[in-house]
């Protein structure tokens, strides 16, 4: 089962039920390497939905004493496409490896 990496909305039992329909089994984990950044969401209908324009994102330092915290969540081939469409326009799912070693995929500002 894929493993998707959250350090915002996601993470939400609200919107993982709005959006999944369920709530997903997750773990803590870490993206190594990484610090956050504010990003601005351009998408009304997300800025609507989530109350805020300015959301989180990730922005590469490339040293090892800079971890984001978050959540790996296992979700299904099909959930992936969903969050893909959940995301709003300035965001892109990418391939990265977390803190546990674990492969997963994260939302970065694109």
């Amino acid at each position: 089962m894929p493993l998707l990496f959250s350090y915002g909305t996601l993470r939400q039992q609200e919107v993982q039920l709005a959006t999944f329909g369920r709530l997903l089994d997750g773990h803590a984990d870490a993206l190594v390497g990484f610090e956050l950044a504010l990003f601005k969401v351009e998408d009304a209908a997300f800025v609507a939905a989530s109350g805020k324009a300015m959301h989180n994102t990730l922005r590469p330092t490339g040293r090892s004493e800079n971890r984001v915290p978050g959540v790996a969540l296992e979700v299904t081939d099909a959930e992936l496409l969903t969050a893909d469409r959940y995301e709003p326009a300035g965001y892109a799912r990418v391939a990265t490896t977390l803190a546990s070693g674990k492969d997963a995929w994260v939302y970065v500002a694109s």
